[in-house]
Order: C-alpha cells, then sequence, then structure tokens
C-alpha cells in the first residue's frame, strides 16, 4: 500500500505543479491549459505503477491466463472479446511473459484518461487525485478489459460533446472488442446528449428509487432476460451490495452541480453531458448497493463523474475555493485510507518497483 500512497503523492504534486505552470488559452472549455510536463510525468507514474504490478484483484488471472492459454486464430475468432485476445495473440509471438501484457494495458487506459483530463477538467490535479482516492484508479488494475473499453470510450468524448455520432458509434464498437459491456454506451449517446435537470433527470432518479425498493423483482426480470448469455453466471453472484458510502461519494460532486447549475453553464457550456453522464453513473452505483455486480457498468461513467470533480470547487464563491479545495481534499485522503486499508487492506506487489526504493 505504501506504493499506491507514493504514486497519490506523486501524481498530484505533479499535476498540481502542471496547473500552476498553466498558460492562458483564452479558449473554452477551459482558459488555461496545464504544463504538459509536469502532466506527462504524472500519467508516468500511473502507468509505471499499474504497470509493473503483478497483483490486485484478477491481475494474477490475467497473467496465468495469458501463460497457459494456446492462442490462435481460431479460438480468437469464437471468442466473443476478440480484440483483447487478438492483442494477447500478437503480443505471445513477442513474449511469454505476461508482464508487458499487463504494462501496455495499463498505459493505454491511464494515457487515455489523462490526456482528457488534461484537456476538459479545470483543475487536473484534483480529478487525478479523485481518481486514485475514489479507487477508480485500483478498480483499473482490476477490471482490466472493462477499463481500458471505458477509456477507449472516454478518449472519444469531444465527439460525444459536439453530437458527431459518425465518430463516437465507431470508437464505442471497437472498444466492444475489448469489453461488450461497452455497447451500452450507444443508447446512452441519446439520453446524455440533451439539456441537463429536466423531466429526464427526475425520471432517472425515479427509476433508481423503484429498483432499489424492488430489486428482489428487478433481478429475476433481468436475469431471465439473459440467462442465454455469457452474464448469466452473474445470478448466483452473492458478494452483496456496494458501499453505500460510495453513492455519497459520487452524489456530491451533482449536488454542487445543481446548487451551481448557472455558473457551470456559464464556465463549461458542453457541461450538460458530463452532468447527465454522471447522473446516470450515481443511478447505476444506487442500484449496484443491492448487488455489486452492477457497479461493473458503472465503470463507465465513472470517468466523466472524475471531470465534474475538477470544475465543482470553480462553483464556489472565489473566496471560499481554497477553504473548500483544501475540505475536499481531506474528504477523499479520509475516504480512501477508510477504503482501501481499512475494508479492502489492499497490497501492493511488484517485480520490479520495491518499497522503500
Amino acid at each position: 500500500m505504501e506504493m499506491i500512497w507514493f504514486t497519490l503523492a506523486a501524481v498530484f504534486l505533479c499535476a498540481f505543479m502542471g496547473r500552476f505552470l498553466s498558460l492562458n488559452t483564452g479558449r473554452m472549455p477551459l482558459t488555461i491549459r496545464p504544463n504538459r510536463g509536469y502532466i506527462v510525468l504524472a500519467a508516468l507514474c500511473l502507468i509505471l505503477v499499474a504497470g509493473l504490478r503483478n497483483n490486485i484483484g484478477d491481475t494474477y488471472l490475467y497473467m496465468h491466463g495469458y501463460q497457459v492459454t494456446d492462442f490462435t486464430w481460431e479460438s480468437v475468432l469464437q471468442s466473443e472479446d476478440i480484440g483483447f485476445n487478438l492483442f494477447q495473440l500478437l503480443l505471445k509471438q513477442l513474449t511469454p511473459d505476461p508482464q508487458l501484457m499487463i504494462f501496455l494495458t495499463a498505459m493505454v487506459t491511464n494515457l487515455l484518461i489523462v490526456i482528457v483530463f488534461y484537456r476538459y477538467s479545470r483543475l487536473v490535479e484534483f480529478s487525478l487525485y479523485a481518481y486514485i482516492t475514489t479507487g477508480a484508479f485500483i478498480v483499473s488494475m482490476n477490471g482490466i478489459r472493462q477499463y481500458l473499453a471505458a477509456a477507449i470510450v472516454f478518449a472519444a468524448i469531444k465527439s460525444l460533446l459536439d453530437g458527431k455520432w459518425k465518430v463516437y458509434f465507431p470508437v464505442v464498437l471497437f472498444a466492444s472488442f475489448f469489453h461488450q459491456s461497452a455497447l451500452i454506451m450507444l443508447p446512452i449517446y441519446f439520453l446524455v446528449r440533451r439539456k441537463a435537470w429536466t423531466v429526464t433527470t427526475s425520471l432517472l432518479l425515479a427509476v433508481a428509487i423503484l429498483i432499489v425498493v424492488g430489486f428482489n423483482y428487478f433481478s429475476t426480470m433481468l436475469f431471465t432476460v439473459i440467462e442465454n448469455t455469457k452474464y448469466s453466471e452473474y445470478e448466483n453472484f452473492q458478494e452483496g451490495g456496494a458501499n453505500f458510502i460510495r453513492v455519497i461519494i459520487y452524489a456530491i460532486p451533482l449536488i454542487i452541480a445543481y446548487l451551481g447549475r448557472d455558473k457551470l453553464k456559464a464556465i463549461f457550456p458542453q457541461s450538460d453531458v458530463i452532468v447527465n453522464l454522471s447522473l446516470v453513473g450515481a443511478v447505476i452505483m444506487l442500484i449496484s448497493t443491492q448487488n455489486w455486480i452492477f457497479a461493473r457498468l458503472g465503470i463507465y461513467f465513472t470517468l466523466y463523474q472524475l471531470i465534474l470533480m475538477g470544475w465543482m470547487i470553480k462553483l464556489f464563491r472565489e473566496k471560499d475555493q481554497r477553504f473548500v479545495y483544501l475540505m475536499f481534499v481531506c474528504f477523499y485522503l479520509l475516504y480512501f485510507f477508510y477504503e482501501n486499508v481499512i475494508i479492502l487492506d489492499i497490497r501492493y506487489t511488484s517485480d520490479y518497483i520495491k518499497w522503500p526504493f
């Protein structure tokens, strides 16, 4: 866990210096552009720590599967997630060592995420800080394929904001070759590209509450629909629901965005899409309190919530922003300690990075 703490400090410091030495562009939505050199250093920290690990979540299973599986063109073409298996087939021609597979997926995933934060988060260091402290960084080292797919879709944010579906849809389809669940972002395109805080917002919240209240009935219908798919095994998933504190964590920026909606619209004209995506993520997180497996879908929306976190402090009065900034830094740090040290007891190991150095 010491390595994760070091990563948090290094990434936050590098990104903070990047914004401190930023340039004024005068263009919306970001009127400032952080120093690229420091942002590259922050990205490098994330990539090295994630890419050189040999544990956390499903990492061991991915590495073991890479070693023992005999990838062939026939088996790849018959598999459901063709993209990831094709990637492993080609990579195994170079080396039987699974560490390169872990490193490359971590590099692509984290690089895409940092690039988007760099371009769309007002306080890039806070979005990266929240990326680690909310547990998203840890999750990216667990659901490797799904987070890779989410990062690819996330990289298409400009086409989503600009309404260029002819660009956005092919990117989503490409991501689905790494994890089929990425296809959920196709219908989501039509749902989120509308004004925030409308009747749709109320309907989403109402549906979420109804599902939570009548979860047994809802889950029966859902698993009946997917009983002949590979996801039918989740019917027997018995690890309980997600921690309700996570719902609060992702609801806070939405509450602030609602209270400061006029100012947010003024400083970030395309914020409606980000707010709507964040709302869908919060709704999914609320549903996942009944069964943790639904939080898997929330992976696709968490990243947009982190962008929103990078704007929420700017919605307060200017004289209060420093205090609010410090308050949220402390709040998310306490949550990070609670979830990853007390609850999950995360242990980081690597064959290449040792602590102390």
